[in-house]
């Protein structure tokens, strides 16, 4: 529902988008593109979108973000990864889901700036995720931003519907041990979140935790927080920018 109203989120990342230089292009990793084998890269001329979800209002499946693809930069992107020895295929089929275009639509509404998207391999682990992002991290320096996409606490069945209460004990409390190896630059400990305070509640599956390891493997330096807030109880917004 953010796509329909971002409320400060929305404007925290749109003020962003408009301090940011002129881009080449956006490399999306998101939550919602997980994919059996290596690596995948979206490499469609023209990838359009797909509404990914059910039961939601009409208005927001008339949403769109007809932003061109790149096709060339997919292909240097698995040239990077295999040179750091990721195997990465391109999939000319694949189209933006709501992880890549929801946040778009804030940093660049325009839809002019080329995406590609790259997927999650179904088996992987942060250290592999940690070392793509490492990989892909000179793109950086020819105009490419690399945007992870997915929330650092993410528990759908234990929503607070009421909206009232806040975020969970257990959330803050995994939120903010994140948050203090982020800032310490603390790798070896994010490697290995399970033993954080509240991990199980806050990260039942991992596909929205992991978009942060490739943004900390193609960062260059310790991050400063764009934006901290909370939905329902135990869906963070926190959002991070890595110089």
């Amino acid at each position: 529902m953010l796509a329909l109203d971002g409320e400060d989120w929305g404007k925290a990342v749109s003020a962003f988008g408009r301090q940011l230089p002129p881009l080449r292009a956006i490399l999306v990793c998101s939550s919602h593109w997980e994919a059996p084998g290596p690596f995948r890269l979206s490499s469609a001329e023209v990838p359009g979108v797909m509404h990914d979800f059910g039961g939601f209002p009409e208005a927001l499946y008339a949403l769109d973000y007809p932003a061109p693809g790149s096709p060339e930069l997919a292909v240097e992107a698995s040239g990077l990864l295999a040179k750091a020895g990721l195997e990465a295929v391109l999939d000319p089929e694949r189209p933006l889901d709501h992880g890549a275009w929801v946040p778009l639509r804030y940093l660049r509404p325009e839809a002019s700036v080329p995406v590609i998207q790259l997927s999650l391999p179904l088996s992987r682990t942060p250290e592999l995720l940690l070392a793509a992002g490492r990989a892909l991290a000179p793109l950086r320096q020819s105009g490419v931003l690399i945007l992870g996409s997915g929330g650092i606490v993410h528990n759908l069945r234990l929503l607070d519907w009421g909206g009232t209460s806040g975020p969970q004990p257990w959330a803050t409390a995994f939120s903010r041990w994140i948050q203090a190896q982020l800032v310490a630059g603390n790798e070896a400990a994010l490697m290995d979140w399970k033993g954080a305070p509240g991990s199980a509640e806050s990260v039942p599956t991992s596909e929205h935790l992991d978009p942060l390891f490739l943004s900390l493997g193609a960062s260059g330096g310790l991050p400063e927080a764009l934006y901290e807030g909370w939905q329902l109880g135990s869906l963070s917004l926190t959002s991070y920018v890595f110089p």
